[in-house]
């Protein structure tokens, strides 16, 4: 071996001696087809991101989630709705064909197989192309569910006044409690809670009936003919445990003012 030839020093055998460069590959060759995930695609990643997430903050900022009070796990009368990621699938367990008779089919059958193919779009559709036309079978499968999803969360959402619920489960104030001792607390109970809520306070599906200005006779009729959305024969009963009722719902209110 001649002398300054074939030799090389280096501090650590590890170090290659060669330096690699930092430039990303160049794709002009294959345009629209790859590109470099650093930092092209990254970027693109993070500036969507980013509007995404300044939006959400924005709209968090103008409509605030109503909030409720603190959980009582001893209240019959709450109502419990799902988050609202999930509400499309409470708002599909109102259906006929996907309740009652038909729960399993609106619990397991019908998500299940919305879910089953999703998972198998991939499978069924595997062209090389990547433009929508060039892949019907996914496109349109994913089309058809995330329109289900956004017209199933819309009409449930749409049918609950948000910020009643918050204000109807809102701890009681004192002073505001009902003598669960009486005999028409009994009936109220049993005909109205689930609306009208544990202390009359009103609930997601029915006004308070604390502060009412109508008459024994009114709130008798109401009972037994309903009003509004409230339909008829709600209350079912004798016409002894109807002005029962009827007495209590008045003394509440005389007690209030």
């Amino acid at each position: 071996m001649h002398r300054g030839k074939g030799m090389k020093f280096v501090g650590d055998s590890r170090i290659p001696l060669e330096k690699k460069s930092n430039l990303p590959k160049d794709y002009s060759e294959y345009p629209g087809r790859t590109e470099a995930f650093w930092p092209n695609f990254l970027l693109k990643e993070w500036l969507v991101g980013a509007v995404f997430l300044v939006g959400f903050l924005s709209l968090t900022l103008a409509h605030p989630s109503p909030l409720e009070g603190m959980a009582d796990p001893t209240s019959s009368g709450y109502i419990p709705l799902p988050d609202w990621y999930f509400l499309f699938l409470y708002e599909l367990l109102k259906y006929e064909f996907a309740s009652q008779d038909f729960i399993l089919l609106g619990i397991l059958v019908l998500p299940g197989i919305a879910f089953g193919a999703l998972l198998l779009a991939p499978f069924l559709d595997n062209g090389p192309g990547r433009r929508p036309h060039q892949r019907p079978i996914a496109v349109g499968m994913m089309v058809l569910a995330l329109a289900s999803v956004i017209w199933l969360t819309y009409e449930s959402a749409a049918k609950v006044d948000w910020e009643a619920r918050a204000e109807a489960n809102k701890p009681i104030p004192p002073g505001q409690e009902v003598d669960t001792e009486d005999p028409g607390y009994a009936i109220y109970e049993n005909s109205c809670l689930s609306c009208h809520g544990e202390m009359l306070q009103g609930g997601a599906a029915g006004p308070p009936l604390v502060g009412t200005d109508k008459s024994a006779e009114e709130i008798a009729k109401i009972a037994v003919e309903g009003i509004g959305s409230m339909p008829p024969e709600q209350f079912k009963g004798t016409e002894e445990e109807l002005k029962q009722l009827v007495d209590f719902i008045v003394s509440v209110n005389e007690s209030q003012k």
